[in-house]
């Protein structure tokens, strides 16, 4: 029997699994995310021997995910939810400490690989997977291959630009498309009322909270647009918090969609579908990874 262990690292929290090998989730475990660059990787061999040790029949292969610019070699280039992590080298440190290869990728790419393998991709090999929530980010799928770009950097959606004058991002740069469709752009749409509480009115029938999902729903939908144009995909699949309340935002996203498309009429649309596999999809991923780097 083969097992693979996947590691979600999080701002704050590692969220680790393990998978059967008809990879079904055997363990989960979470742990706070250590602050700085040595106690992270510290933090992350404690936490892989931890998943090792949970039953005591350990796992066969590794792989971690990690927000930020992620080279092919698993270096952190830089990362806007892990402060200070700069050229650091996850993947050797890892590799060296636990005695194994380890498998290291963007976060939101491991959750892009768990949603076409297993979840609501399968079946597609053109796919999008954007994970909105505190910011946002993605992965591509082309002709059934999971695609990292020439640095690896592939997928990072959330920074095109979509009003240069628009609010500063974390990233340096102004107007970014997570200003707007992430939960901090539906937060700031709403003039600083907490996402949750703009769904409850809105589902409520507050008209001020009900135009607000609109808003939002037209600013996601135009950065889809913008991918369905450069990518051609046949399957967008949405993740993050908006999944808990797809009947809400689905049908505003679509007509937008809609909308905004170029040539609608004469093209056929991707299939808009919400993640199945929920926070877990990121360390799902990640127990995948090793396979694709073969």
């Amino acid at each position: 029997m083969t097992r693979s262990a996947g590691i979600d690292v999080g701002g704050t929290k590692f969220l680790g699994v393990v998978l059967d090998d008809s990879s079904e989730v055997v363990v989960e475990l979470r742990r706070p995310t250590p602050q700085g660059n040595d106690e992270l990787i510290e933090g992350l061999i404690e936490f892989a021997d931890e998943l090792a040790a949970f039953d005591g029949l350990g796992y066969d292969t590794l792989g971690v995910g990690v927000p930020g610019l992620v080279t092919r070699r698993g270096v952190i280039r830089a990362s806007p939810n892990l402060a200070g992590a700069f050229d650091l080298e996850v993947g050797s440190r890892l590799s060296e400490a636990l005695g194994r290869d380890v498998g290291v990728d963007n976060d939101a790419t491991c959750a892009a690989l768990a949603e076409w393998q297993l979840g609501a991709a399968r079946g597609f090999d053109d796919v999008v997977v954007v994970t909105l929530g505190t910011g946002i980010g993605g992965g591509i799928i082309s002709g059934g291959r999971l695609q990292r770009g020439a640095n690896g950097f592939a997928g990072e959606v959330g920074h095109m630009v979509v009003q240069p004058d628009g609010p500063s991002c974390p990233c340096g740069r102004r107007g970014c498309w997570e200003r707007y469709a992430s939960g901090r752009g539906l937060q700031m749409l709403a003039g600083g009322r907490r996402g949750e509480d703009v769904v409850r009115a809105a589902r409520a029938g507050d008209p001020e909270m009900v135009a607000v999902i609109d808003d939002f729903a037209r600013w996601v939908a135009l950065g889809l647009v913008n991918l369905t144009n450069v990518l051609d995909p046949s399957c967008i699949v949405l993740g993050g918090g908006l999944a808990a309340d797809d009947d809400l935002f689905l049908p505003s996203i679509q007509r937008a969609f809609t909308s905004l498309l170029y040539s609608p009429d004469h093209r056929r649309h991707p299939a808009l579908r919400f993640a199945d596999l929920g926070e877990r999809a990121g360390a799902i991923g990640a127990a995948l990874l090793p396979s694709t780097l073969r």
